[in-house]
């Protein structure tokens, strides 16, 4: 077989097993990559299905990368609107405990209300009453 016939036989598309680099330079190297195919791919996603996307990164030295269609803020915001963050521990007990006194309170106000329009009345009649002995 003639020299240029010979195909070179490539490894192809091959599987890599799923580990933290530990030398720290390729490690970098290995982040630079696939930071830029994962926002090529989530580009992909905006152009061809209209979807919205965003991505923050961390870099293993720290930096922060992101990417956003239309902008990362947008998208983080209209996130946090659907998706509202928990309250910290004790919070709801404190806005539950809230509630009730407040409740409790309106309760009695009712009631001081019942009384004075009772206490009322009763005025009245006294002073009916009054005029009428008086009378």
């Amino acid at each position: 077989m003639p020299l240029a016939m010979v195909k070179k036989q490539s490894k192809g598309c091959q599987k890599i097993e799923i580990a933290k680099i530990p030398r720290k330079n390729h490690l970098q190297v290995t982040f630079s990559k696939r930071r830029s195919v994962l926002f090529k791919k989530a580009s992909e996603l905006c152009i061809l299905y209209g979807a919205n996307v965003a991505i923050i990164v961390f870099s293993p030295t720290g930096k922060v990368f992101s990417f956003g269609h239309p902008n990362v803020k947008t998208i983080i915001n209209r996130f946090l609107m659907y998706n509202p963050l928990p309250e910290p521990n004790g919070l709801h007990l404190i806005k539950a405990h809230r509630n009730a006194s407040v409740q409790e309170l309106n309760m009695e106000h009712t009631q001081v209300l019942n009384q004075l329009e009772a206490e009322k009345k009763r005025g009245k009649i006294l002073s009916q009453m009054r005029r009428a002995s008086q009378n």
